[in-house]
């Protein structure tokens, strides 16, 4: 009897307490690898999301700023330009009016505002409607402005002088949140005002 207790084979406490640690051990390392891929699959996503909205943004600003024209009321196609603040006259809605448009830092928020010309003779008095085009923008400074002498490594105009303006370089850099990842976002673009070319 004794003898059969003596061969009979099993696991000590030591060697079940081993077992249990290594197989915790797995499967915390399993849990820290699913949060870190979980965690930077949200990086790369917010930094898409963010990427997608700004090139959007600056696609439509560059094709509404390309046709700007002189108002309805006679009004020069440029109206106020600033490192800040960019308003200039544009037909953004092809319904043969010239819009208001103005874009603007706000904040950390890039905004549009609109004004439609109304009235007889067509003025622009109306409310202006407002709309953030680009949220979280860091920047201190978006718009660069060029005379027709740009090369692509002049300086930008400084001072502003509006009838000298040719070249519009638009920059925005975003943040969703600064103390975590993803990086600063920059985009930029450059456009050409069409209508008022007069270096060809």
């Amino acid at each position: 009897m004794k003898n059969n207790l003596k061969n009979k084979k099993g696991f000590t406490l030591v060697e079940t307490l081993v077992g249990i640690g290594i197989f915790v051990l797995i499967i915390a390392a399993i849990a820290l690898l699913g949060k870190n891929i979980w965690v930077y699959n949200s990086f790369i996503s917010e930094e898409l999301d963010s990427e997608n909205t700004n090139q959007k943004a600056l696609k439509n600003m560059i094709a509404e700023i390309r046709t700007a024209s002189s108002g309805n009321d006679g009004a020069y196609a440029i109206s106020q330009a600033s490192t800040t603040s960019f308003t200039f006259y544009s037909d953004i809605y092809d319904n043969g009016l010239k819009e208001k448009v103005r874009y603007f830092l706000n904040g950390s928020s890039l905004q549009k505002g609109v004004i439609i010309p109304t009235g007889t003779p067509l003025g622009y008095t109306g409310t202006e409607i407002i709309t953030t085009i680009i949220p979280n923008v860091t920047s201190s400074s978006v718009f660069y402005f060029y005379d027709k002498n740009y090369d692509g490594t002049t300086p930008p105009l400084s001072p502003i002088d509006i009838s000298k303006i040719r070249l519009v370089k638009i920059t925005v850099t975003t943040d969703k949140n600064p103390n975590t990842s993803p990086p600063p976002i920059t985009t930029s673009s450059q456009v050409m005002l069409r209508n008022l070319k007069d270096n060809l």
